[in-house]
């Protein structure tokens, strides 16, 4: 099996790496899948006190690849766009058990972090992007909404205007915004990325363990996420079965802009 997620463990660090540089990244099943044993890899192995996820190459990653969407067919069924609540209960729960962690967990950005890429990033406790990265759910020009997380967290990091504001128009926007917002907690020089990642891995490191993962719990638990990802599931089953959403699908892969009918 090609590895498609990479990880070590340097004394309390443990790194996870995207590891599909030629696809920028672009996360299908098989990468999912085996970021999801990388996260349970990383609970279990001892004396880790941090977690650290970046990407190969030019990019964090560039999103879910679309050509991965084919293959739900073979995984659920010819008629997966009516099974969209288990399609979505199974890519939620990746991404919950990450967030769920009770270690400490540092998202390096660099390049483009993109739909479902920034929706794990968002599902990471803090993030750390080099400069001129450039972030997007740009899930509703295809006709849908970011969920698996990505409705749900970033409406709990910068709030509900700033949330519509991006998941409504789908634009992208850089580091820089992305920091003036809340969303990143640095943006640093691009061969700054790991050093200032380690910098505050080691900081977090002087407080008890015991104690940042009580305070995670507790931070975690003012939110209603799980409430919200419900939601998210229930919106993006109706979704998937719209006219609107082949034509976002077809006009992406085409290259060519959506002609949307509200249908």
């Amino acid at each position: 099996m090609t590895e498609l997620v990479l990880t070590g463990q340097r004394d309390t660090i443990f790194e996870i790496v995207l590891n599909r540089p030629d696809k920028r990244n672009a996360i299908n099943v098989e990468l999912f899948e085996q970021f999801d044993a990388a996260v349970v890899r990383a609970n279990r192995s001892p004396g880790v006190r941090t977690v650290l996820i970046r990407g190969e190459g030019k990019a964090f990653s560039a999103g879910i690849d679309v050509s991965a969407l084919l293959g739900l067919a073979e995984r659920y069924g010819p008629h997966w766009q009516q099974r969209m609540r288990a399609v979505t209960d199974d890519f939620q729960r990746v991404l919950t058990r990450l967030e769920r962690l009770e270690l400490p967990t540092i998202a390096l950005l660099h390049g483009y972090c993109l739909g479902l890429a920034l929706e794990l990033a968002l599902a990471c406790d803090m993030r750390i992007a080099a400069e001129g990265t450039m972030l997007a759910l740009p899930e509703t020009r295809l006709g849908i909404i970011p969920d698996v997380g990505g409705t749900t967290r970033l409406t709990r990091l910068v709030g509900p205007a700033r949330a519509k504001e991006l998941i409504f128009t789908g634009r992208q926007f850089d580091a820089a915004t992305a920091e003036a917002w809340g969303i990143v907690n640095y943006v640093v020089p691009a061969d700054g990325l790991g050093g200032k990642a380690e910098e505050l891995a080691a900081e977090i490191n002087q407080a008890g363990p015991l104690a940042v993962g009580m305070a995670k719990r507790v931070i975690d638990g003012l939110a209603d996420v799980d409430r919200g990802l419900m939601l998210e599931g229930w919106a993006q089953s109706q979704l998937f079965s719209t006219e609107d959403f082949l034509e976002g699908a077809q006009s992406f892969m085409m290259k060519r802009p959506a002609v949307f009918k509200g249908k």
